[in-house]
């Protein structure tokens, strides 16, 4: 009988551990915040090191000033890469419906990967 006194608050503590352990799913709109923001700091950075002149970094005085356009570079590709990790991973639950296994599923989302880089570096590429 002491025994069940001890016991019993913990008889549902895995029914309880499972409900507070659940999944919550995002806001709907929290993917297309952070997708615009991405694509936003990709631009920003494309941008900068677009207007950095090589030539000038000959001349050491210009040296502290090349720190812009490297910050610039490692910006803007984790921001691409988050980018395509977004959208990659968005097509997710439609890859692994139509996948024949482990590996077609991730040949599958490498394709979708390579394809969402593509489409990243397309949207920096000036129109011609």
């Amino acid at each position: 009988m002491a025994r069940t006194d001890v016991s019993a608050p913990f008889e549902d503590i895995e029914a309880r551990l499972r409900a507070a352990l659940r999944p919550v799913d995002p806001p709907s709109e929290l993917q297309e915040r952070v997708e615009f923001t991405l694509d936003s700091l990709v631009e920003l950075a494309a941008d900068e090191l677009e207007a950095w002149e090589l030539k000038a970094m000959r001349d050491p005085r210009n040296w502290p000033r090349a720190l812009v356009p490297a910050a610039a570079v490692v910006v803007g590709g984790a921001a691409a890469t988050g980018l395509v990790v977004l959208r990659t991973q968005r097509k997710n639950h439609r890859r692994r419906a139509q996948s024949h296994g482990v590996g077609d599923l991730a040949a599958r989302t490498f394709r979708d990967a390579a394809r969402e880089a593509r489409k990243v570096l397309d949207e920096l590429t000036p129109d011609h």
